[in-house]
């Protein structure tokens, strides 16, 4: 384990020691595979994910509760965050080590886009502040039909 990972888990045994709970065998492996992909996840994905790759001992078990309890927690202390991908999932992304970024979602294949635009940044601090707001924290989702789908698309109806 490096030292990102071990910071990683570090924090999130005081996130759970704050609020009386344990970082037991099965969340730690939980927070292994959260943090061991870039790509974005729903729970049932990760459950499936998990069984394939079956730890060792009666501890490496976790269940579909367990899952969904301990990514409930991972977000609640802001050590992943969620999207709607539009087709009724909810979508996972660890977000310590990442920089701010907004999303592109294809709404025929789900395919999901990750983007950062100095810009659109700038351009939503200025909206905020003529409102008269200070900016905390924010998201950005644009939705579409990606390159591969109108392409798909294209040829069935040509065909």
């Amino acid at each position: 384990m490096d030292l990102e990972q071990e910071e990683i888990r570090s924090r999130f045994d005081g996130f759970l020691r704050k609020r009386r709970l344990k970082l037991t065998a099965q969340r730690q492996r939980i927070l292994d595979f959260v943090f061991s992909t870039h790509e974005h996840f729903t729970a049932e994905g990760l459950l499936r994910w998990m069984q394939d790759e079956p730890g060792e001992g009666e501890d490496a078990q976790v269940s579909r509760a367990t899952v969904y309890r301990t990514l409930s927690l991972l977000a609640e202390g802001g050590f992943i965050g969620s999207v709607d991908n539009g087709r009724g999932e909810v979508m996972y992304e660890h977000l310590l080590g990442h920089e701010h970024h907004d999303h592109i979602f294809c709404t025929e294949c789900g395919r999901i886009v990750e983007f950062r635009n100095e810009a659109i940044e700038r351009l939503q601090e200025e909206v905020a502040r003529e409102h008269g707001f200070s900016l905390t924290d924010h998201s950005l989702r644009l939705e579409g039909v990606c390159s591969g789908c109108r392409e798909k698309a294209a040829s069935g109806a040509a065909g």
